[in-house]
């Protein structure tokens, strides 16, 4: 099984949800321990759900990591890249690392340690895979949760990112509270959401 390096005294951090029209994008940052077992650690995009979900549980329950949200409102404000961007500052100012591996190739401003910046990271280094799992099961998670309360888009079917069912779905009901207002699919098709009981 794939084994990704990492170093105790050096975290990892990555975003999840830049691409949806609804819902927050997710940073987190992570910090894994010495003697950390990272087997099957990976991209989030390339493993399955239940190895998301079984990888989340290990990494919660044995590293020191920290989960942060930009919401719709933030996103509209500062736009998707700086809002994301501000989310992942905020997630490694709680953790306070030496230094942090962020995924790609823009550094958060107003960190309060050394940036290295690795394209591709996530699937070079554990402690970035961390972090992406963690991001992505996290805002999955809530967009199941959401779709509880909006259940005319579907929600847990393709958390928040436009296809052609969620497109559709904007287009008979415009969007609701949680929708990126700022994104172009969604303007184009603002009306009174509708809610619906269940």
């Amino acid at each position: 099984m794939k084994k990704l390096p990492f170093d105790p005294l050096i975290a990892g951090a990555d975003e999840a949800g830049r691409g949806p029209l609804a819902g927050p994008v997710m940073a987190a940052c992570v910090l894994l321990p010495e003697g950390f077992d990272a087997a099957g650690l990976d991209d989030s995009k390339k493993l399955s759900a239940l190895q998301r979900d079984d990888l989340f549980e290990r990494i919660t329950a044995g590293a020191q990591y920290e989960i942060e949200a930009a919401e719709p409102d933030e996103i509209d404000r500062l736009n998707i890249l700086h809002a994301s961007m501000a989310a992942m500052t905020r997630a490694i100012n709680r953790i306070k690392p030496s230094k942090v591996l962020v995924d790609g190739n823009r550094p958060p401003v107003g960190v309060c340690c050394e940036v290295e910046c690795v394209v591709k990271g996530d699937g070079k280094f554990a402690a970035i895979a961390a972090a992406s799992i963690l991001a992505k099961v996290t805002r999955d998670r809530l967009m199941v949760e959401y779709a509880k309360e909006y259940p005319q888009y579907g929600f847990e079917r393709h958390f928040g990112y436009p296809t052609p069912e969620h497109l559709a779905a904007l287009r008979e009901f415009g969007p609701c509270p949680i929708h990126r207002k700022s994104f172009a699919p969604v303007r184009e098709n603002e009306q009174p959401c509708l809610t619906f009981d269940v």
